[in-house]
């Protein structure tokens, strides 16, 4: 009989990651042992989680609601497992850790100091960096990905949610007017990112699976969010960025989330990600549990702002 926690950290790596290959190598078998294992599951729930094509594999609507349970129970295995492991082993050593540059210095940056006081035995090297970094070739421990995952030879733990907002400083507003539809964007001076990985610069895009696109343009564009968040601040255009930028700017008033017609589309979420080829270290893994514990379940960025 195939073992029921491995069926489900399968299922839960071909959702992140969009393919049974990619699921396989992320866990260390061969394909054919992942099939097996998702076959097996569907055949003791008695329904299909997944619909496979030859280009990718995308969740049936149970394998949907399926997954929330799935992930919170390995979640809560790895968290056991991590609690036991640092009974009997000291976290020590140095941890390098990238992340996004607006991540890091936002969010990341002002936790750690409680991370290392838990572990006086620990070094963090931590580096910021927009580009995807090449993990295992430029030696990094764990990276902080946001939205969507490419690389399927990386094991990803979600930590949170990334809710995206259009927003603009109410100067801006009181001398352009207040957009009300998505469409009103195409007449707005619109402040925009380069580095997406899901869209061009000059589209954004709006409701479920990003259906609704829209063509924007604007006199400013740049590769780092706190760059936009500072101009958009100066009331020189609409901002569409991650709550963990701005999300401080809207509690405090000096930006104005727009109530369009459409909500803007969500990036997949905030991921640690690290290398699957051999068994995570005890600060590896006292890390990325600890990451888990900041992040949620409601990030602390997204406190205090509306739904």
């Amino acid at each position: 009989m195939l073992d029921r926690f491995t069926g489900l950290q399968v299922f839960s790596r071909v959702a992140a990651l969009g393919s049974l290959s990619a699921a396989a190598r992320a866990l260390g078998m061969s394909q054919s042992m992942a099939t097996k294992h998702m076959a097996a599951l569907e055949a003791r729930l008695g329904v299909k989680l997944v619909h496979r094509t030859t280009r990718r594999v995308t969740l049936t609507e149970a394998g949907q609601r399926y997954l929330e349970s799935a992930e919170r129970i390995i979640e809560e295995l790895e968290r056991a497992d991590a609690a036991a492991a640092a009974e009997r082993v000291e976290v020590s050593g140095e941890l390098r850790v990238n992340a996004p540059v607006s991540f890091a210095v936002r969010v990341l940056a002002p936790m750690l100091p409680d991370f290392l006081s838990r572990h006086p035995a620990l070094r963090v090297e931590l580096g910021l960096n927009d580009r995807t970094v090449n993990l295992i070739d430029e030696g990094w421990d764990v990276a902080i990905r946001i939205g969507r995952l490419r690389e399927g030879d990386l094991i990803a733990r979600k930590l949170a949610p990334c809710r995206i907002a259009v927003a603009a400083a109410p100067s801006y507003l009181a001398a352009r007017g207040m957009p009300r539809l998505v469409a009103d964007l195409a007449g707005h001076n619109c402040l925009t990112y380069t580095l997406s990985s899901s869209t061009a610069p000059d589209e954004w895009t709006f409701g479920p699976g990003g259906a609704v696109r829209v063509a924007v343009s604007g006199n400013l564009r740049a590769n780092n969010g706190g760059a936009l968040l500072a101009a958009a601040r100066a009331g020189q255009g609409i901002i569409r960025q991650p709550t963990f930028i701005i999300g401080e700017d809207l509690r405090a008033g000096r930006l104005v989330e727009l109530a369009l017609d459409h909500g803007s589309t969500d990036l997949d979420g905030v991921f640690a990600v690290y290398p699957s080829n051999r068994r995570p270290p005890a600060r590896l893994r006292a890390f990325v549990d600890w990451m888990v514990e900041r992040c949620g379940p409601v990030p602390p960025w997204d406190e205090g702002l509306p739904g």
